[in-house]
């Protein structure tokens, strides 16, 4: 477990492609204690990553802290940003994407909803094109709404899946999905002070397709 910081209030890790997010057998929180070596460590989850996705992640280590922290999510006030590769190029270089999306539980998927209607909610996201090679684009996401597999919904359904994703490509990618939690800001909940944690995607493919590109 790649701990970035920790104290009394908050723990920022990186959760590794495979784990689920929640409080339960072989969930972050539970590695987390592990890492801390105290089993019965109070480890909260606050926000969610998908299960196959890998990055960063805030979890809460007090009732108060968890509380604080939810509210601003609740609040759009805990800015999340994300990397992507995705199949083919945007339009454009920047731009917002806007939809209504409507999940499927039966399939465990999200759709793009053609009006509005019980269960469909708005996503929006802003993106910018990093880079290309190789019929791939490197994106940076930043998340104005959270829906569930928001990210992965809004570009495959543009034509541009993300590198990896067995739900919303038919493309025979060899690896796990190319979608990175990067970075996170957000006031702690004690004092207030806004942090701010940044981190790089790891050097395999296809990140490293893009990071060969900048050497």
């Amino acid at each position: 477990m790649e701990i970035l910081y920790q104290d009394k209030s908050i723990l920022v890790a990186v959760k590794p492609a495979g784990v689920l997010s929640t409080d339960e057998p072989g969930g972050m929180p539970e590695l987390v204690r592990q890492a801390l070596g105290d089993e019965k460590a109070c480890v909260r989850t606050v926000h969610r990553l998908d299960r196959v996705v890998s990055g960063l992640m805030v979890l809460a280590r007090s009732p108060k802290a968890a509380s604080r922290l939810s509210e601003q999510i609740r609040q759009h006030d805990f800015g999340k940003t994300y990397m992507a590769v995705v199949h083919g190029a945007p339009e454009a270089l920047n731009g917002t994407y806007r939809d209504l999306l409507a999940r499927d539980p039966n399939e465990r998927k999200t759709y793009v909803a053609a009006r509005p209607g019980k269960g469909v909610q708005e996503a929006i996201l802003d993106y910018e094109v990093l880079g290309s090679a190789d019929e791939l684009s490197l994106v940076k996401i930043y998340l104005q709404t959270g829906r569930t597999h928001q990210i992965r919904c809004q570009f495959s359904s543009r034509g541009l899946p993300l590198w990896g994703d067995k739900k919303y490509s038919t493309l025979p990618d060899d690896g796990p999905i190319a979608l990175w939690s990067h970075a996170l800001h957000f006031a702690h909940p004690d004092t207030g002070e806004v942090l701010f944690f940044e981190q790089q995607p790891p050097a395999i493919q296809p990140w490293a397709i893009f990071t060969a590109n900048q050497e």
